[in-house]
């Protein structure tokens, strides 16, 4: 979290929180941390965490700490994957410019995938939705055949010894030419993905401290009740909420920053999403994401 410690505030009454204040800096290659990061979740109501998976055509990267979690046994906590899809970029904001490693996207690498993951959706601690393993991609868009890549998962899992598997696709940057229905992708589910599609344009009544400043500034507030207010959608959908968003630490001048997010409003727009869940779905689809746990770079973190 070095980075993080150099973070500037760039306008009065901003809220800048760059470090962990119960875990502190710490080393995710540790088990320990893991264990105090379970115990957390745990303790306030977080039921699984869900890793990104950096694959690049056989190459991975950031996945000692998942690797150890698989081949340790703990902690002993939920989790699953969301295979980051896109090219590996110096911006992080699904913009193709200064790529540092390019995704690829041949059937074959599809199959790789899927194999490759295979250890980690028959571990006993893996999310499942009605029994099968919950298999997340976050840009959907990105496969050039989504419903063959699906059809070659599902058989791929089927012939291995895992079943059914459950796919979910995360609502991102991508305008989706087809429309946002999974079937239409084979898939089973869609994921919301605040701050992506519904974002408020903030008015911000303080003067900026930094006039440097070329970023963003957005409306935590308004863009929380946007995303309350979404009609819900015939498909199936899995809500979800972000406690905060300001990754001046990663971006400084250009920064995009959702002014005026509080724990009051976080924890009014996860009660409202929670409670929608509830009336519309059953079961194991009861599901709410919180985007993020310890995105600290980008500001947003629901870890303490």
């Amino acid at each position: 979290m070095d980075e993080c410690d150099e973070s500037p505030t760039e306008f009065r009454g901003s809220l800048s929180t760059t470090s962990s204040t119960d875990l502190g800096f710490y080393d995710l290659r540790m088990p320990e941390v893991r264990e105090d990061q379970a115990r957390l979740a745990r303790q306030y109501g977080i039921s699984a965490f869900c890793y990104y998976y950096y694959w690049f055509g056989g190459k991975k990267l950031l996945n000692r700490p998942l690797d150890e979690v698989l081949q340790s046994g703990a902690p002993d906590f939920p989790f699953c994957l969301c295979w980051a899809n896109e090219n590996w970029t110096r911006r992080w904001d699904g913009c193709e410019e200064d790529i540092l490693i390019a995704q690829s996207h041949t059937e074959g690498d599809h199959a790789s995938f899927i194999e490759e993951i295979v250890p980690a959706l028959m571990d006993p601690r893996y999310v499942r939705i009605h029994g099968k393993p919950l298999v997340i991609v976050y840009r959907v868009c990105q496969l050039p055949e989504p419903r063959r890549t699906a059809d070659l998962w599902r058989e791929y899992c089927m012939n291995a010894g895992v079943g059914e598997i459950y796919l979910a696709y995360v609502q991102s940057f991508d305008l989706m030419p087809m429309g946002d229905d999974p079937s239409l992708y084979g898939f089973d589910a869609a994921i919301e993905f605040p701050p992506h599609r519904y974002p408020v344009l903030a008015e911000l009544s303080q003067p900026l401290i930094n006039p440097e400043y070329q970023g963003v500034l957005f409306d935590y507030g308004q863009t929380s009740e946007n995303f309350i207010r979404r009609t819900w959608p015939s498909y199936k959908l899995f809500k979800g909420v972000m406690p905060s968003w300001d990754n001046t630490a990663r971006r400084q001048d250009a920064s995009h920053v959702f002014v005026g997010a509080t724990p009051e409003r976080y924890e009014y727009w996860l009660r409202q999403v929670v409670e929608q869940t509830r009336r519309l779905h059953f079961g194991d689809e009861r599901v709410v994401f919180i985007n993020a746990w310890n995105e600290w770079a980008e500001g947003n973190h629901l870890e303490p």
